[in-house]
């Protein structure tokens, strides 16, 4: 398998080195056309009017929030099942940055709720299940540093994204399953999707540019912990010499 390729830290230091240009270029490429076309081509919509355009960064950070953990879950489960060195790294590496995506979905949400339904944050199912979201990232991070023993605080971490994917699928299905003020997909319909293309195409540029962007940070954060655990590893040495 590929992944298990990429498992080897020194194989991945190598391709990292190749695709980390490559995705920050791709990155601010995608951002900036998605949002001169969300900004300032697509026109405004019928009923939201100008309020509208917070979706081209809300609806993206959303498709974030939930890809990136899945990342993390699975980055924990191939370091707990098949003790892959890099599962832990990817998943540590991927917390933050899926915590601030979170955050943007979250604040967008607000800044888009007021207008539309006259109050910064109602308890609805995926509202809800999104703040769970959040605060398990919170939770893996502060897991990750809880213990003396380094490899506890990993374990414990790693258990905890594990079961708290079950999450992820709740706020996929949250809007089918209960009564919700959050409109339904509009996208990712089987119907196909919903949205005029004036408006879809900024939507998906900007989702493939936050895409390449978690990407060409999760490559820097993964190269800088490989690099900070050779520096504590030659230390020791040290030490012990």
């Amino acid at each position: 398998m590929a992944l298990h390729r990429f498992a080897n830290p020194a194989r991945f230091l190598r391709f990292s080195a190749v695709a980390l240009p490559w995705f920050s270029v791709a990155a601010v490429a995608c951002i900036a056309a998605g949002l001169v076309l969300g900004l300032v081509v697509s026109p405004a919509d019928y009923q939201q009017g100008e309020t509208v355009r917070i979706m081209y960064v809300h609806v993206p950070a959303a498709w974030m929030a939930l890809m990136v953990y899945t990342v993390m879950a699975g980055g924990s489960v191939s370091a707990l099942v098949w003790k892959h060195p890099l599962g832990d790294l990817v998943a540590r590496a991927a917390a933050p940055i899926g915590a601030g995506f979170t955050l943007i979905c979250l604040v967008t949400g607000a800044l888009w709720g007021k207008p539309m339904w006259g109050a910064w944050w109602v308890w609805d199912a995926r509202l809800t299940s999104v703040l769970v979201l959040f605060f398990l990232y919170l939770g893996y991070m502060a897991l990750q540093n809880a213990f003396d023993d380094p490899t506890r605080g990993e374990k414990a971490a790693a258990l905890l994204a594990i079961v708290g994917f079950v999450n992820v699928p709740i706020i996929k299905w949250s809007v089918d399953w209960w009564n919700t003020l959050h409109q339904p997909a509009s996208v990712a319909r089987l119907a196909g999707p919903s949205i005029h293309a004036s408006m879809l195409v900024p939507l998906l540029l900007m989702g493939a540019g936050f895409t390449f962007y978690f990407a060409a940070v999760l490559l820097l954060r993964v190269r800088a912990e490989i690099a900070a655990r050779r520096i504590r590893a030659l230390r020791l040495v040290a030490m012990e010499g």
